[in-house]
């Protein structure tokens, strides 16, 4: 391959990386990054659609290589990259990139353990290849960011960008965990480029398939690696050409710079929020505005009406269409509501502030929580569209039944570098997410071995203890 193509580049600084090489802050993320995305998939082997998809790939046997949390027996390591990116996206609970809004590690983080397992990689290795999955999944993200618009391409045309670019961040460190030099790592990405794909309609009139999108990302990468290394070879210019990658999903909107300048010298890692609460990321400013109005003395009693102020392009995810918006019918559809978020923040409570116990069928259904989200509005604001996609910002305005205006301003989220989550708060997360479903013991043995990444010669006591669900 040329080396002025944007694959070979990417190669390039994918083989090249190592622990030493990553700045601090970003190579301390990646054991947080790992026991997070883990809780979630622990936590998500409850769903109905888990279910599913653990059967659906035991039933597909193979020779045992890496694990799939939630079964016993070991699976070949796409298929277990497949099943744990699935549950890691399941709950709408994983971290996410902004401007981009992509969630990097639903699919980088099970990709990559799934080929450490497969190859017996180290966790140096890991914290590397996982490092660099998430930088290169971030840039291909802004490549199609469009600043004059604030918006991502990708999702302007209907395409869910995780499942896309995900594909490529995890083709890039399933190949480098594999042993694959530069040059191999390049054709894996290229191949995955074939493989990239993912719809997001089902944000707006309901269906799970976007569960899917992270664990199909992630199985795309761990094949195209294992198909590169075995000769398998991409076009040199499969991102950029004629009839390639950005041409396929971008046209000719997008954009050279976000994924060359800084090129390994400044990383995008340490910038991916964590989500506090488990709903769609434009919800939770107005989940915190309302839990701080409810701090202060507003009970659903009070309220006459709510104006749910958001950016403007997020008002079709979280507001449109209305009718349906504030009659979900499932825990699931309530995680892309507006309506049902702010009810939730007045009503209920957990976790975090909301937790996992907040979005269920049955509270979908609740008749109070139903009064109240016919009272919410979801509107754009010229405030939050000032400051969206850096933040997914909110105005949440209050008229009481005595005649009161109540405002909440919620400008920067919670759980990014603005308003971070601290290492208790995350240790909370986790341990609400595995509560019941993992032993002490178990739970424990993963947090140390997160905490030990560094020092593991292989992903096996790490993974181990989550096949005893």
């Amino acid at each position: 391959m040329s080396s002025t193509t944007l694959v070979q580049r990417l190669g390039s600084l994918a083989a090249s990386v190592s622990l030493d090489t990553l700045p601090p802050e970003v190579a301390g993320s990646i054991p947080q990054r790992v026991l997070d995305i883990l809780g979630i998939c622990v936590r998500a082997t409850t769903l109905d659609t888990s279910a599913a998809v653990l059967a659906f790939a035991d039933e597909q046997g193979g020779s045992p290589a890496a694990t799939a949390i939630g079964l016993a027996d070991r699976l070949p390591a796409p298929s277990a990259a497949f099943v744990n990116g699935v549950l890691a996206h399941s709950l709408d609970y994983d971290d996410t990139h902004l401007p981009s809004i992509l969630h990097p590690s639903a699919s980088i983080v099970p990709a990559s353990l799934a080929a450490a397992e497969a190859s017996g990689a180290s966790g140096v290795r890991v914290i590397a290849a996982m490092a660099v999955g998430l930088e290169i999944s971030v840039r291909i993200g802004m490549a199609g960011y469009d600043p004059a618009r604030s918006q991502s391409i990708y999702f302007e045309h209907g395409q869910h960008a995780m499942s896309i670019c995900g594909a490529l961040g995890s083709a890039a460190s399933a190949a480098v965990l594999g042993g694959a030099d530069a040059d191999v790592t390049a054709h894996a990405m290229a191949i995955v480029a074939s493989m990239a794909s993912g719809i997001i309609e089902a944000n707006r009139t309901g269906g799970t398939v976007k569960r899917l999108h992270c664990g199909w990302a992630a199985q795309a990468g761990v094949t195209a690696a294992a198909l590169a290394r075995r000769g398998l070879t991409g076009a040199p210019t499969a991102l950029e050409g004629r009839f390639g990658f950005f041409e396929a999903f971008l046209r000719d909107e997008w954009h050279l710079e976000p994924i060359v300048e800084g090129l390994g010298t400044e990383w995008c890692v340490a910038d991916i929020f964590y989500k506090p609460y488990p709903a769609n990321h434009f919800t939770h400013a107005g989940i915190d505005a309302a839990l701080r109005l409810r701090a202060g003395g507003l009970r659903p009693e009070h309220v006459e009406s709510i104006q749910l102020g958001v950016a403007t392009p997020t008002v079709r995810t979280i507001g449109d269409p209305i009718e349906r918006k504030r009659r979900p019918e499932t825990g699931y559809e309530a995680q892309f509501s507006g309506p049902y978020t702010i009810a939730a923040a007045l009503l209920g409570g957990g976790g975090l502030g909301l937790g996992l116990d907040d979005f269920t069928d049955a509270l979908a259904n609740d008749p109070d929580r139903r009064a109240l989200m016919e009272k919410v509005t979801v509107v754009g604001d010229p405030c939050c569209d000032a400051i969206y996609p850096a933040q997914f910002p909110a105005v949440l305005t209050v008229t009481t039944t005595d005649g009161r205006t109540l405002v909440e301003q919620v400008l920067a989220n919670r759980g990014g570098p603005a308003n971070p989550l601290t290492d208790d708060e995350l240790a909370t997360k986790f341990s609400d997410n595995v509560d019941g479903l993992l032993e002490d013991t178990d739970a424990k043995a993963v947090v140390d071995a997160c905490g030990r990444l560094a020092e593991l010669p292989s992903v096996h006591d790490l993974l181990t203890p989550l096949r005893n669900i």
